[in-house]
């Protein structure tokens, strides 16, 4: 829940120099596609991150865009097999409702599964949420 009006978590939500901010646990950057400011539909962004101690690039389209409601954003090249984040927004009398549903395979077969199983799930989970924080924190601030 966000104390704040659907249209403005939409933008923050694909506002790429927030999701940089966001992420300052990982060193994010982006560095191809739109690099700072709103993503829109088609267009695409490269982000260079460091995960587990390797320096890591995923580039991701926007696949979906219905304003303010959701979009999605899916892998074109990165770690993962594939990755699908889906970003829904529903508006509430106090706000709104934010929702991530975000599904990915990882690569090397019943390793991949198993890298799932032991830690990337909750690894996943656990960044969703961080910058979920920051995105409230800064819809609610303003």
């Amino acid at each position: 829940m966000i104390n704040a009006p659907v249209e403005r978590c939409f933008d923050l939500a694909r506002n790429i120099s927030l999701h940089c901010a966001s992420t300052s646990g990982t060193n994010e950057k982006a560095v191809a596609g739109v690099t700072e400011g709103l993503i829109g539909p088609g267009e695409t962004v490269t982000f260079e991150a460091t995960h587990f101690g390797v320096r890591q690039r995923l580039t991701s389209r926007i696949t979906e865009f219905e304003y303010p409601r959701r979009f999605v954003d899916e892998m074109l090249q990165g770690a993962f097999h594939s990755l699908h984040h889906l970003h829904e927004f529903e508006p509430t009398a106090t706000g709104t409702l934010m929702r991530d549903t975000m599904t990915f395979v990882s690569p090397l077969g019943w390793l991949g599964i198993l890298a799932d199983k032991l830690f990337l799930q909750s690894y996943m989970t656990h960044f969703l949420r961080e910058r979920n924080t920051h995105l409230k924190h800064v819809a609610e601030s303003t």
